[in-house]
């Protein structure tokens, strides 16, 4: 109809000023363009700008997977305020009618062979993927066939207290504490309270968080990629020693903790880049718990809590608590479980996309600097927002939908 074309132009509008004059990369214009008109509509925006284009769409036509969807998911979305959830049903069963009349699929083998896209066929059973032409859109095929649909609980921890974390030391490989010891042993009992089927334990490769797991007496698995942040030449070093042996590392470290470079260790960034894989696994199974580090525990809830690459490295990982993330529509919600400091600890709730976020009240945002020595090579992605991690889709749509990637 008219003024849906009308705000499907707007939209596009914000998209062109979005990529052209706000140092945009990468736009989403999440829409019903279920017609060939708004589809072509969309490509000739494209073409006369210079942009490229990758259609999604999802298609699902199994009954009782739209009941679990429209419950789970539309109940508690903005379009349905303090209705109750027969009438949700009822309506968004009769939107998805509407929807069948007009729908036309995507057609790879005739009209629509040359157009790059992706078809997800009933929330991941089956994808047809049709001309992938470059990294962009072949980095969102990997994220899509990875991701599941599915009822289960994250739950991230540090390792028990370490004798480096009584020094006062970063990095290195020592054992667990009296006290860290103490701390596994709290924590196989509360995994174990949790009764929970076919849990899967991971850790990293260094003593610590192997340590942590043995005291769980269950099956566990070791990644490499989920070893803390290397240090370089500051490794079981303290910060004191840091700053009076690298007075300027330790300058430009404060000024920008995220892009800061260890010498011939690493960054933040860099660390998000590494822990990619572990993150597309996270989206996978089950029940997992990851028993890790500081700096990786607070990139994995920059990811599941949709924090800034700012406040990343400021987010509060403390020792001794077990943070539960569970999928709900639109995001996940984390629980906070302490262990050992009180017999009953009371869970502290939080919110993706909440309005307080797990940082340090007393961050403070400095210009971007780089440690000596370990400029990149290429620009890095402009103003920092939020880290490159790939990035889960708001919901999951059950009838027929087109979505657009404009870059």
């Amino acid at each position: 109809s008219y003024p849906c074309r009308q705000c499907a132009l707007v939209a596009l509008r914000d998209v062109k000023v979005y990529l052209k004059e706000d140092g945009g990369q990468i736009a989403v214009f999440d829409a019903t363009n279920t017609t060939r008109e708004r589809r072509d509509l969309i490509l000739g925006f494209a073409k006369e700008n210079a942009f490229k284009v990758f259609f999604v769409e999802s298609v699902c036509d199994d009954p009782e997977v739209i009941a679990a969807n429209i419950m789970d998911v539309k109940v508690s979305s903005p379009d349905y305020p303090e209705q109750n959830r027969e009438r949700v049903m009822e309506d968004f069963l009769k939107r998805i009618e509407c929807y069948k009349v007009t729908y036309q699929p995507l057609d790879p083998d005739e009209y629509d062979k040359d157009m790059s896209f992706i078809k997800v066929i009933n929330v991941g059973c089956r994808f047809l993927v049709n001309r992938v032409q470059d990294y962009i859109q072949s980095k969102i095929v990997y994220y899509l066939m990875n991701i599941r649909v599915h009822s289960h609980s994250i739950y991230l921890c540090r390792h028990g207290e370490s004798e480096h974390n009584l020094q006062g030391r970063i990095g290195g490989d020592s054992g667990l504490s009296a006290h860290g010891r103490q701390f596994a042993r709290a924590l196989r009992d509360f995994i174990e309270e949790q009764k929970l089927p076919d849990l899967k334990v991971w850790t990293s490769q260094l003593r610590r968080t192997i340590q942590t797991a043995e005291e769980l007496a269950v099956p566990y698995e070791q990644w490499k990629i989920l070893n803390e942040i290397d240090a370089g030449v500051c490794e079981e070093m303290t910060y004191e020693m840091i700053q009076d042996s690298f007075p300027e590392e330790f300058a430009l470290r404060d000024q920008d903790k995220y892009h800061y470079r260890y010498p011939g260790g690493e960054s933040y960034q860099d660390l998000v880049q590494r822990l990619e894989p572990v993150i597309m696994e996270l989206e996978r199974q089950g029940n997992v718990l990851v028993i890790c580090h500081q700096a990786v525990m607070r990139c994995l809830l920059a990811y599941f809590l949709d924090k800034s690459a700012e406040d990343l490295p400021y987010l509060k990982c403390p020792l001794h608590e077990v943070l539960k993330l569970t999928p709900v529509a639109y995001g996940k919600t984390a629980l906070t479980i302490p262990l050992i400091l009180r017999k009953n600890p009371t869970p502290t709730l939080h919110r993706r996309n909440s309005y307080t976020p797990l940082s340090s009240h007393d961050q403070v945002k400095r210009p971007r600097l780089y440690s000596v020595g370990s400029h990149p090579g290429l620009p890095l992605a402009p103003s920092v927002s939020t880290p490159q991690f790939p990035r889960a889709p708001e919901g999951t749509a059950l009838r027929q939908n087109q979505v657009s990637v404009v870059y």
